[in-house]
C-alpha cells in the first residue's frame, strides 16, 4: 500500500491473475483530494498497460464521499484506460456513488463488480 500525502492511499492489490490492476479509491473522492489520487492512478494505469494488464478495478470499498470532480477523476481514468485497450471496472460500488453514476448517466461507462 503506498501512502499519499496525509491519509491518502492508493493500493496496488496482490492479485491471482497477473492480467489485472486494482486500485484502491480514497474515502473522500471530493475536489480537495483528486489531485493526488488522479496522478497516481494514472501512474499505476500506464504502468499497468506497460505490464500488459486487461482491466483495471477502482476498489471503491472505503469510498464515502464523492462529488463532481471525484466523478470527473473516474471518468478520464476510464477514458485512459479504454484509449490503451483496458477495461475500467467499479469494485465495491457504495449505493450512494452508484445513485449518483446513474444520475448523471455515467453508470454505462463503468463495468460493476459489487
Amino acid at each position: 500500500m503506498i501512502m499519499l500525502g496525509r491519509s491518502r492511499e492508493v493500493s496496488m492489490m496482490p492479485l491471482m491473475q497477473p492480467d489485472h490492476v486494482v486500485l484502491q479509491a480514497p474515502e473522500r473522492l471530493i475536489s480537495e483530494h483528486r489531485l493526488d489520487f488522479r496522478r497516481d492512478a494514472l501512474e499505476r494505469l500506464s504502468k499497468a498497460a506497460a505490464d500488459g494488464a486487461q482491466r483495471i478495478t477502482i476498489d471503491l470499498r472505503d469510498t464515502r464521499e464523492v462529488d463532481a470532480s471525484g466523478l470527473g477523476v473516474l471518468v478520464l481514468l476510464q477514458k485512459r484506460a479504454r484509449e490503451i485497450a483496458l477495461s475500467t471496472r467499479l469494485m465495491h460500488t457504495p449505493p450512494t456513488v452508484r445513485h449518483l453514476l446513474h444520475l448523471t448517466q455515467l453508470e454505462t461507462l463503468f463495468e460493476f463488480d459489487d
